[in-house]
């Protein structure tokens, strides 16, 4: 009897020290850059950097069975973040663009990214076209890095066109739009209406300045990685979880 006792307890102490040792086997972890400043595909709420972006990569961690960390950092940052290898992979509303592409990799896009125009009510920029009248010179006001911020520099400042003014965070192009500093702001469609919903006498122009692709940004030297997040990430767009999310922070009207 005892000696059965004994065995029944050695068996109770190694299934103790296994379930142990699974429980302090820790998740390997995949670090994802981004600028926590882009609603709604990355914000703070109660403290807690949301979003799409968020909750997509969120998905991809848990499909790979890794452990999920978001820095928020510099816009202007992100991309070399990535081609450093500081992060293992960046969501940022993050635009494919031929001169990225030569720093990291890109998965398949995910979602579709319109540059809007945003002016005050009664402005006389009432299309993207009127942005290319000689002589008019408005002053554009973009986040610095982003795709508004490139191609304002491309299309606009570098023929003298316009005057392009760079803030690091959206919202503060917006509130020099508010003050009459700038004359317009060239920003992603989404974050626009989040921007003219919180302030009264700004509007969203019915023209789109440009249309483009969102997708992640993966270290050139990490092909494995690249690899799973591409495959993770193709699963969660066939089987409808990507655009769950989506749709539950972006209203189809």
């Amino acid at each position: 009897m005892k000696k059965s006792i004994r065995i029944l307890m050695a068996v109770l102490a190694l299934s103790l020290l296994f379930t142990v040792a699974v429980s302090c086997v820790k998740k390997e972890a995949l670090t994802m850059a981004t600028n926590a400043d882009f609603p709604p595909y990355e914000f703070y709420q109660d403290g807690k950097i949301v979003g799409i972006d968020a909750e997509i990569a969120e998905a991809i961690a848990k499909k790979l069975g890794m452990e999920l960390s978001i820095e928020d950092i510099d816009f202007d940052s992100v991309v070399m973040s990535i081609e450093t290898g500081k992060y293992n992979m960046a969501m940022a509303g993050l635009t494919v663009t031929e001169d990225r592409m030569e720093q990291v990799n890109f998965t398949t896009s995910y979602a579709k990214g319109v540059q809007a125009i945003i002016v005050p009510d009664g402005s006389p920029i009432t299309s993207n076209d009127d942005l290319f009248n000689e002589g008019a010179k408005y002053r554009i006001g973009v986040q610095l890095s982003t795709t508004g911020d490139l191609y304002a520099t491309w299309d606009l400042e570098d023929e003298d066109l316009a005057v392009i003014e760079r803030y690091q965070k959206g919202a503060d192009a917006v509130m020099a739009l508010n003050t009459g500093k700038i004359d317009c702001v060239i920003i992603d469609n989404e974050p626009a209406k989040v921007f003219v919903s919180q302030n009264p006498g700004l509007k969203i122009l019915d023209t789109e300045y440009t249309v483009e692709d969102y997708a992640i940004a993966v270290n050139k030297n990490e092909t494995e990685l690249y690899e799973k997040i591409d495959s993770a990430l193709r699963v969660l767009i066939a089987d409808g979880t990507v655009q769950s999310i989506i749709d539950k922070y972006i209203n189809a009207d």
